[in-house]
């Protein structure tokens, strides 16, 4: 059975990680297990007395551990496995331990409605699991999946991305009972926009046009297929909004630079505005270069 890597959530503020990825790993068929990190600076002792950090770091492990537990047992899902750490960098032993382990999934509360916080942001640039981000946005009262796909490109990367995302957006409507829509924008300067030289539906109608064989593949009613011209960073968040969409799934292709690991400009500003929970489905250059070889 594929199985979920759950991250608790450390502040009650959050949006419900456990509740949320135990409900919805038995929605998919699969096993969670959850993983409750904690990290403090603690004061140095250590040249005065040693064994006082070591004593005090078990302590707050055992106390994160009780409380996943104990979220666990208000759920009736004491089965569910518990693995309480202690880590400084959330995001490289997530990344690789759920990546090492096989797990299908990895969900995460977003530190609050507004944003993503650096860890968030580190997890998405180097996850090689899919990753979803929970939000207790008090206006996410649909239950409909959004897709957003790259039509307008020839690369690889980009098709197997579309396949992925595509793929991961019925699953998730089929578990939830939900409609998926699927969604492309046609990229429209904001210069061109601000200045009317092109009719924006004209753009989109073109668009829906010349990709008509991919839209018939996706096999949808023609309301659940948005083609539209503009900002795609703009345009999918109103139509998020519009359809009070539970989930939104995106592609991110993952490269590693001078900066080390990055994902796209327009990838990020899609992330940084969405409301509903996000799910990105990651593709690292290196690791398809391997599999196209």
């Amino acid at each position: 059975m594929d199985k979920v890597y759950i991250i608790a959530q450390k502040t009650d503020a959050q949006s419900d990680a456990v509740g949320h990825g135990v409900k919805l790993s038995r929605q998919l068929e699969m096993a969670p297990e959850v993983f409750a990190y904690s990290y403090e600076h603690l004061p140095d002792f250590e040249h005065y007395i040693p064994a006082v950090t070591p004593v005090t770091q078990a302590a707050i492990v055992k106390k994160a551990k009780q409380a996943a537990e104990a979220k666990l047992a208000q759920l009736g899902a004491e089965d569910v496995p518990v693995h309480s750490l202690w880590h400084k960098h959330l995001y490289e032993h997530a990344s690789e331990a759920a990546y090492n382990g096989g797990y299908s999934l990895m969900v995460k509360a977003i530190h609050d409605s507004d944003r993503f916080m650096p860890t968030d942001w580190h997890l998405i640039r180097h996850t090689k699991t899919p990753l979803l981000f929970l939000t207790d946005n008090p206006q996410l009262t649909g239950d409909d999946v959004l897709v957003a796909v790259d039509l307008g490109s020839n690369s690889p990367v980009k098709q197997q991305l579309n396949k992925a995302v595509v793929a991961r957006g019925k699953a998730l409507a089929k578990a939830t009972g939900g409609k998926l829509h699927v969604a492309y924008v046609s990229r429209m300067h904001v210069v061109i926009n601000d200045l009317d030289l092109v009719d924006n539906a004209t753009v989109a109608a073109n668009a829906r046009e010349r990709f008509a064989h991919e839209l018939a593949a996706l096999e949808l009613p023609e309301e659940q297929i948005h083609v539209i011209a503009g900002d795609p960073e703009l345009c999918l968040y109103e139509l998020s909004c519009r359809l009070k969409a539970q989930y939104f799934v995106i592609g991110a292709r993952q490269r590693k630079g001078i900066l080390g690991h990055v994902i796209g400009n327009t990838a990020e500003a899609i992330l940084s505005k969405m409301r509903s929970h996000v799910l990105v489905i990651p593709a690292f250059d290196e690791l398809l270069a391997q599999e196209n070889s």
